[in-house]
């Protein structure tokens, strides 16, 4: 019975990362794009309100981002601990936002792209017990917070694409950024709701194994994806 039972998990596990791997095309595009964004290209001056919306669209539709979110929490339980680590990412990520759009610091978009992938990979490694044999193990609340550092600077580097220096810059960027917050609000919500759910069903503890292996597929075939991005274009 143990055996047919280790047998269907593989073939489970197999075929989710297939329809993973699969379905990782569809997450390549990123939501800041011409069509929610075309509005705030080339602003001058302040413009909170299309700044807030740009940023909560591009967190409340980015996937990399919510799927990293959903490996950070996937097994908090205490609310106290949800609060810590999303903190420890917004703390990260908010730092190199504003400070990466006041230096005019830009990066590779699809070099920062793919680190974002493998962010979602690790927390879906971490989650399956991948550092449980290591003499030393990676600080969680560490990686959370240099992981928030890198979306923070892919952050940067995109609302740099879509709006100008100048009078308002700051103004601007804090806007972005409250608005990135009011967006991972909204999706940490519904998330939340869900795996409450999910928690209080039996196929919880069959399946977290496997949705993890699913998120950290997902997270190498986004890398992978940018990573080819890179050297095509």
């Amino acid at each position: 019975r143990m055996r047919s039972l280790a047998r269907r998990r593989r073939w489970i596990c197999t075929v989710l990362i297939l329809v993973a791997m699969l379905l990782g095309g569809t997450l390549w595009g990123h939501p800041m794009d011409e069509r929610n964004s075309s509005f705030v290209r080339g602003v001058e001056g302040t413009a909170l309100g299309p700044v807030i919306y740009l940023g909560a669209t591009h967190m409340a539709t980015g996937l990399d981002h919510i799927l990293f979110l959903v490996g950070v929490i996937f097994f908090l339980y205490r609310p106290g601990d949800v609060v810590l680590y999303v903190s420890l990412f917004t703390i990260g990520h908010s730092i190199t936002l504003l400070a990466g759009v006041l230096a005019g610091a830009r990066v590779d978009p699809y070099v920062i792209d793919a680190i974002i992938g493998l962010s979602v990979a690790y927390k879906g490694f971490e989650n399956i017990g991948g550092f449980d044999r290591w003499r030393r193990r990676p600080s969680t609340r560490g990686a959370v917070l240099v992981f928030g550092l890198f979306h923070g600077l892919g952050l940067a580097t995109k609302l740099q694409d879509f709006t100008s220096g100048g009078e308002g810059l700051v103004a601007n960027i804090v806007s972005f950024n409250l608005g990135v917050e009011i967006g991972q609000i909204l999706a940490l919500s519904i998330v939340l709701v869900g795996l409450m759910w999910w928690r209080s069903r039996p196929s919880f503890g069959r399946h977290a194994f496997s949705t993890n292996t699913v998120l950290m597929a997902l997270g190498f075939t986004l890398a992978g994806y940018q990573i080819v991005g890179s050297l095509l274009y």
